[in-house]
């Protein structure tokens, strides 16, 4: 099945310009990136995901590094390689340096390992770990 063709700005509806208009002011960007081009192709997906990554990335009891980088983390274990780039370049430019990317690379790789090492084993979780 071939790759299907992204929404461009000027070839969007009306609801999908006001998502990225919103998406461009955010950010202060001349133009969306591709993963909301290729949403766009189901308006209420894109509309609906835009609003989730406004609210959970914003401002919170985290900073933007961290999310930044626990986003970077968990794009790795699950092989996105479209968002390993967006959000390496997102932490980087939060204030990720190439040490941290280093220990962060280190601590998912030692996190899958030992996660596929206590479920393959089946470990019960002990009872000082349940409150």
């Amino acid at each position: 099945m071939p790759t299907p063709a992204p929404v461009e700005y000027k070839d969007a509806s009306p609801e999908i310009r006001a998502v990225f208009d919103d998406i461009k002011r955010s950010r202060n960007v001349p133009d969306v990136n591709n993963f909301w081009k290729y949403l766009a192709r189901d308006p209420a997906l894109l509309k609906r995901t835009w609003e989730s990554v406004k609210e959970v990335m914003a401002l919170g009891a985290l900073d933007p590094l961290t999310k930044e980088m626990i986003y970077l983390a968990v794009s790795v274990t699950n092989g996105c390689a479209y968002c390993i780039a967006s959000h390496s370049a997102a932490a980087r430019k939060a204030g990720m340096s190439e040490a941290m990317f280093g220990e962060l690379m280190a601590v998912t790789g030692l996190a899958n390992e030992t996660n596929r090492l206590a479920n393959g084993y089946r470990v019960p979780v002990d009872a000082m770990f349940e409150t």
